[in-house]
């Protein structure tokens, strides 16, 4: 048995050099061109008002922290509502902005758990950031119906969740800002990048000029004047946050395939689920519309269970450890249930290279010794 990674994203190889060629040959390879024509071809696949492609989700994040808080003033005692249940780069936004990040619990979604959330509410909150984890839609509508009764901003990290639906809409809908990843082994891949979503033009227009450090008119656009127009204004210190045409080249192929991709892993999650529902632990989707970005378990024995694995060729993951464990984040707070799922869960291969017969060898590896 070769080996069997967690995560392999899929390239479509001929079609992807076929447009990084195209960039080749015309010498535009930066922001512009094929990245404006990923943001159009975002908006029209998820029926999304605004779209901007940036280098990272990460720098996105940071992006609609800080676009929210000086448009709404917040100060230094301004609390965000987050998920100590997810990657880092979710409540380093926070922090870059110097914002205070609350923890709320989760429940066996994964996903912020509304009542916990609804606790945490004081005067000083300002905003929630609502993790998808997975791809995972559960609770998403009832975390953002809080935060619109109680005048808050919500913003969606979105990063797992390409391609996720909720009663046939694609998400990023009702919220203020959503936030979605293409990095190497999400299900839309690139090699990095990201798209950020307003709902709101000023925002959008306020983005693409922080997302390129300040400067109100980007190149390409100077570029399309008819001649190169040299002259332009800084107007904010910004950041060097935007995409690029290389990476926006990789998107476009992917996202033509992104649908029928998330149905494969969608199958391959209902075989897991046969092979091993009444005798593991299985986080459940809400939604048979999910993205279906990973497939994690409850184990007793983690580790117990990885170095099996690992030494039968099959190399599982871990999506998340809290972030109360780590140095910026060790804190006081009484968040039971992310502590106990960040003990104990196990993120299963998942992409479209798996086959049935190797969903089976890994379910028969798993009920031979997890507890």
């Amino acid at each position: 048995m070769e080996k069997i990674q967690v995560l392999k994203p899929r390239y479509r190889v001929d079609e992807c050099l076929s447009e990084i060629r195209e960039c080749l040959e015309i010498g535009w390879t930066g922001m512009g061109y094929k990245t404006v024509e990923l943001e159009e071809k975002w908006k029209e696949y998820t029926n999304l008002p605004y779209a901007h492609f940036l280098n990272s989700a990460t720098s996105g994040l940071h992006l609609a922290v800080r676009i929210l808080k000086e448009k709404n003033n917040w100060n230094e005692n301004s609390e965000i509502i987050t998920s100590p249940f997810t990657f880092v780069s979710t409540n380093h936004a926070i922090k870059y902005e110097n914002l205070i990040p609350i923890f709320a619990d989760i429940d066996e979604s994964l996903n912020l758990d509304p009542k916990s959330v609804l606790d945490k509410i004081t005067k000083n909150t300002k905003a929630i950031i609502f993790v998808g984890i997975g791809g995972n839609t559960k609770n998403m509508i009832d975390i953002i119906k809080i935060a619109k009764e109680n005048n808050i901003s919500i913003i969606l990290d979105a990063a797992h969740m390409a391609g996720s639906y909720y009663n046939g809409k694609h998400v990023g809908f009702d919220v203020d800002v959503a936030v979605f990843s293409f990095q190497a082994v999400k299900n839309l891949p690139t090699a990095d990048s990201g798209m950020i979503c307003f709902n709101n033009e000023q925002d959008d227009k306020r983005c693409r000029e922080l997302s390129w450090l300040g400067i109100n008119k980007d190149t390409f656009a100077r570029n399309n004047q008819g001649n190169y127009k040299w002259d332009y204004n800084v107007n904010d210190i910004g950041y060097k946050y935007h995409g690029n045409s290389i990476m926006a080249a990789l998107g476009l192929v992917g996202l033509k395939y992104l649908d029928m991709d998330n149905s494969y892993r969608r199958q391959i999650a209902y075989w897991y689920t046969q092979n091993l529902k009444d005798k593991i632990k299985i986080i459940q989707h809400e939604s048979e519309e999910t993205s279906r970005h990973l497939f994690q378990i409850i184990v007793e024995n983690r580790e117990e269970v990885i170095d099996y694995l690992t030494k039968h060729q099959v190399f599982p993951g871990v999506h998340y450890r809290q972030n109360t464990e780590y140095l910026p984040y060790k804190i006081d707070f009484n968040c039971k249930k992310s502590d106990y799922y960040s003990n104990r869960v196990l993120t299963l291969p998942i992409h479209t290279f798996l086959t049935k017969k190797e969903i089976d060898y890994i379910s028969k590896l798993l009920l031979d010794i997890a507890k």
